[in-house]
């Protein structure tokens, strides 16, 4: 028979070995691979799909982060918003020397979050840092995607398109319903002789951006639902939502694929549980 002694040392270990995980999942991540497959493709392709760094970094200047992406020689890098901390008192550059990387190993594509999108409406309360990171972006070479469209030049007949939601529809605790025709106001329609990509920070939103048409949709945000349950899925996220719909996996309804990372950092509330930060690497091909 167990004495009293016996279960609070079982019950003091486990949860030393929940906050040993916990520490662990906030200092590292692991490299997360998904295959996309439709007839609009042309060829095989290799993308890393990156979003909510939030500032963190992995190693001496983000080396390990740069390296995992590095090996896997990726023909394009896509980012889904909130590389950075959306507040006063954090710097942009963090985020800033990590896309200074990453250029070098990739064409980059950039779509904010809602951490840029807010610096980005309201300058004067964020000392107008965005229009600075914009700039210093775009003296890299990043192709931004605010609410804009590019078709790639090379013969994979892609397009590629960024969103940028109302703020309004980040509010916490609660889903606010998109105002109708939101998205095609801001993005026009989409272009259903190419293969269509939409990178849409909140996935909370799925069905609209289904509805709307890609055939391949990006999402983050909820950084994998804090915790996640084997089966179920993530918990809360960071709008204090339990179990949301999507929040760290690959969907493939009919011809369309959703993908939604759970992310690279965390702000505000640091924690991760059986939830590791990840790299997504896409490889695309026309079977």
């Amino acid at each position: 028979m167990l004495t009293t002694g016996i279960i609070i040392g079982i019950l003091v270990a486990a949860v030393l070995l929940v906050f040993a995980e916990m520490y662990r999942e906030l200092h590292t991540f692991r490299v997360t691979r998904y295959q996309v497959a439709s007839p609009k493709l042309a060829g095989e392709k290799t993308w890393v799909f990156l979003s909510d760094l939030h500032n963190q970094v992995y190693g001496v200047n983000n080396c390990r982060l740069i390296d995992a992406v590095k090996k896997e020689s990726p023909d394009l890098i896509l980012i889904g918003g909130d590389m950075l901390v959306g507040k006063n008192g954090h710097s942009y550059e963090p985020a800033l020397a990590c896309v200074k990387e990453l250029v070098k190993i990739a064409p980059v594509y950039y779509a904010n979050g809602n951490h840029e999108e807010r610096m980005k409406l309201k300058p004067q309360k964020y000392d107008q840092s965005y229009a600075l990171y914009r700039e210093k972006l775009l003296n890299l070479g990043v192709h931004l995607l605010e609410n804009e469209s590019t078709v790639l030049s090379d013969e994979s007949k892609v397009r590629l398109t960024g969103l940028e939601i109302p703020l309004e529809c980040y509010t916490h605790l609660k889903r606010r319903e998109m105002p109708e025709g939101a998205i095609k106001e801001r993005i026009g329609n989409r272009d259903p002789e190419v293969f269509q990509v939409l990178l849409a920070h909140n996935p909370s939103y799925m069905k609209e951006y289904l509805a709307w048409g890609a055939d391949l949709i990006l999402s983050g945000h909820l950084h994998g639902g804090m915790v996640r349950i084997p089966g179920i899925g993530g918990v809360i996220g960071p709008d204090f939502v339990l179990f949301p719909k999507y929040s760290g996996e690959m969907r493939r309804m009919g011809d369309q694929t959703v993908i939604v990372s759970k992310g690279l950092g965390t702000h505000t509330i640091h924690i991760r549980l059986f939830n590791p930060a990840e790299v997504v690497v896409l490889s695309l091909n026309n079977c």
